[in-house]
């Protein structure tokens, strides 16, 4: 059979969906390193060497540009959830295992924009959506921790609390993390889950 210089339909959805998420991956570095406000489809536009029209063909407006990047990385987020749950092992070993790649995720772009958008810049109509993702985020670690106390892994805490302070730490990664910086991403998030975790070391 005679291979067709034509682009069959899985083709052509494979390109529209690879130039899409290089449209994401762009605006998510300038979102990142300019701020949200700062940034115009424009500027999106001319770092990709296309036109403005081009992005709207992918993507309605900046807000659905803004709420499809915190989506990946909070999607990415609640992903390493169900991976580390899906593991063997005490219960201490699955919330490590969380909490480490927790902290990678917020030092990569996608995750990174989460943690430097405020929710000031979502519009009206994509609040409900990135809330739900935060709230189903904020479960899983408190499913995992109910989980390492009621195995004995760590000490018995107050879980809602322990949530919100581990989620304070390590979203602060994506504020302060330099790529150009001595330590990578692993040794980071290996370093302040060891301190962390110190903390809800069961007592004797």
């Amino acid at each position: 059979m005679q291979n067709s210089p034509f682009r069959n339909a899985a083709q052509r959805e494979a390109d529209r969906v690879a130039k899409r998420d290089a449209v994401l991956r762009a605006a998510v570095r300038m979102f990142n390193e300019r701020g949200f406000f700062a940034t115009s489809l424009d500027d999106v536009a001319a770092s990709l060497g296309i036109s403005k029209r081009t992005i709207y063909h992918y993507l309605a407006n900046k807000d659905q540009v803004l709420l499809e990047c915190v989506t990946i990385g909070l999607q990415q987020l609640l992903r390493a959830a169900e991976d580390a749950r899906a593991e063997q092992g005490t219960g201490r070993e699955r919330l490590v295992k969380f909490l480490r790649r927790y902290v990678e995720i917020n030092m990569d772009d996608f995750g990174m924009c989460v943690t430097r958008t405020g929710e000031e810049a979502l519009s009206r109509e994509s609040l409900p959506r990135y809330r739900a993702l935060k709230r189903e985020i904020d479960v899983a670690m408190r499913q995992m921790l109910a989980e390492a106390i009621d195995d004995g892994s760590i000490a018995p805490i107050d879980v809602k609390i322990t949530s919100f302070a581990l989620a304070g730490a390590l979203n602060w990664p994506g504020r302060w993390y330099d790529p150009d910086g001595a330590l990578s991403p692993e040794q980071i998030s290996e370093a302040m889950v060891a301190v962390l975790m110190s903390g809800l070391d069961p007592r004797s």
